[in-house]
């Protein structure tokens, strides 16, 4: 297993907190469908408007780095961790080959500009990419 951590602290792909999982079709058509339970579950957890959105597009971004090498027939997992302080969200797919995300990709750049911390972990039959976005102190 590889682990790839950006920024410091407990890792992002195994939190507690108030669980939601998310299964959709590893297709890009579905993926709308992720931004928008991202958007409700950042509101119901009083984030501001700002990271509402960079939650937003830090899933679309996990997911664009995912699926391209996704399995066929496969489904995408995003599972929510919604704790007091922070929302954490693990996006998995079964790949093809386990390859972590190109790191200097834009859509690397965005994920991890967005997402206070990023953590990649790969197993031979599943890529999973975590992140997690701090609430902001001025609520």
């Amino acid at each position: 297993m590889h682990n790839l951590a950006q920024g410091k602290g407990t890792s992002v792909i195994d939190q507690p907190g108030d669980v939601v999982e998310i299964k959709i079709p590893a297709n890009p058509t579905y993926v709308s469908m992720l931004r928008t339970a991202t958007a409700a579950l950042a509101a119901r957890a009083d984030f501001t408007l700002d990271e509402i959105d960079d939650l937003r597009i830090a899933v679309d971004e996990a997911c664009a780095l995912l699926l391209p090498d996704a399995r066929p027939s496969s489904d995408l997992t995003c599972r929510f961790t919604i704790t007091p302080d922070a929302l954490g969200i693990t996006v998995s797919v079964p790949t093809r080959s386990a390859a972590t995300p190109e790191r200097t990709s834009f859509a690397w750049m965005v994920l991890t500009a967005l997402a206070g911390n990023v953590e990649v972990q790969t197993n031979a039959h599943e890529v999973t990419i975590g992140l997690q976005k701090a609430r902001s102190a001025t609520r």
